[in-house]
């Protein structure tokens, strides 16, 4: 290379950055011994801010724009004004070029479960997962407190370190909400906010933000979420006597469903199961009786060698009776028998007083009542003949 080679780069230098990785936050431009040309043009796009460092020590920050980078405006030395010194300048310059878009679609989420009190169900373990955005704000903080002298900073350096603010921040905020699990699905875009703006004051010392997170997902232990899952497949049948009916079902066809690697038992199961639900159906009759036993060859019922004759069950307590009481165009009850006899003494229940109970035509006064004008006649009558 001639001498008009040489010169002609001393004194053209452009210098400008375009990212192609959609990943790398920081990218330092190289230059043969980090020395920056008089006159150099400093391009900085939309999206992007230049950090100056003169001697170690930062000068400047750039924000986008087109720069022409001059001793008269810039504490930089370049090789043209040290002649005596071979071209060699004794001044290290360096730019590092800072990505200020919005990093998108970062995923978090926790490692182990979180422990919460929950009111419902107690003490719960939960996990969550989302996603979160994340972007520079101050280039001069983020490259001193983070970057430092790293040629090519990515977000895969950053990210775990993000991620474990957030799980921290996401687990004081769970356990101290009072929200119950069942309800965190209908709260999950509050919850997110709320753990953004807790997150923000320990991101701002790295000179990041992230303007949005995202809770995907909050879930219980895989075992916790089966006896839910039953729990609520008690709720829909009704009662425990008709789940166990459709549990029965259930557990045939996944034996008819699966007949190899144990059809012959698949079978039997089903069989067993069928059989036994027959039984059951036959005993209870068809308005849900047990049919009066035949007698035996004997005259007595038959019965299995030392088994007792089980005694029927006691019939069920009768229902107590409520009222209903209508004052001025408003009801108010149910009232038991008891508190309807209190209301008489204080006064305020009268015969006149119009009450109504399940399986009464409308409304009644009190004392045409029986069960309750019974309550009136506290105080024996006049004796007869008086």
């Amino acid at each position: 290379m001639g001498i008009f080679d040489f010169l002609s780069g001393e004194f053209i230098d452009v210098i400008h950055w375009v990212d192609d990785t959609r990943d790398t936050l920081v990218w330092r431009f190289e230059r043969q011994g980090h020395e920056i040309k008089y006159g150099a043009k400093l391009t900085v796009r939309e999206g992007q801010a230049a950090v100056f460092v003169h001697e170690g020590q930062l000068a400047d920050v750039f924000t986008p724009g087109l720069y022409m980078l001059e001793t008269n405006n810039m504490p930089v030395m370049t090789k043209l004004q040290h002649w005596d010194h071979g071209f060699q300048s004794p001044f290290k310059s360096e730019i590092y070029f800072v990505n200020t878009n919005r990093f998108t679609d970062l995923k978090w989420g926790t490692k182990n479960p979180i422990i919460c009190r929950d009111p419902e169900f107690g003490p719960v373990r939960l996990r969550a997962f989302g996603t979160y955005t994340i972007r520079v704000t101050d280039p001069a903080r983020f490259l001193q407190e983070i970057v430092g002298t790293d040629g090519e900073f990515t977000m895969d350096e950053i990210s775990f370190q993000v991620r474990n603010i957030i799980v921290q921040e996401f687990s004081r905020v769970v356990a101290g909400s009072g929200i119950p699990v069942l309800d965190m699905a209908a709260n999950t875009a509050d919850l997110g906010r709320l753990v953004a703006s807790e997150i923000s004051a320990t991101i701002e010392e790295y000179g990041l933000s992230i303007p949005e997170l995202y809770i995907e997902n909050i879930s219980l232990p895989p075992a916790v979420e089966e006896v839910l899952d039953k729990r609520t497949s008690i709720g829909l049948a009704g009662d425990l006597g008709k789940f166990t009916q459709f549990s029965a079902a259930e557990a045939m066809s996944a034996a008819a469903r699966n007949p190899s690697g144990g059809g012959g038992m698949g079978a039997g199961l089903g069989a067993g199961l069928g059989m036994a639900m027959a039984q059951q159906m036959a005993q209870q009759g068809p308005w849900g009786a047990r049919p009066a036993a035949q007698p035996g060859p004997w005259g007595s019922a038959p019965a299995q060698a030392g088994a007792a004759a089980t005694p029927p069950p006691p019939p069920p307590p009768p229902v107590e009776k409520v009222w209903h009481i209508a004052e001025d165009g408003q009801t108010r009850g149910p009232y038991s028998r008891a508190a309807m006899g209190r209301m008489v003494t204080s006064g305020e229940l009268t015969r006149a007083s119009h009450v109504w109970t399940a399986g009464q035509d409308g409304w009644l006064a009190a004392g045409e009542v029986t069960e309750l004008a019974q309550l009136f006649t506290i105080l024996p009558p006049p004796p007869p003949g008086v």
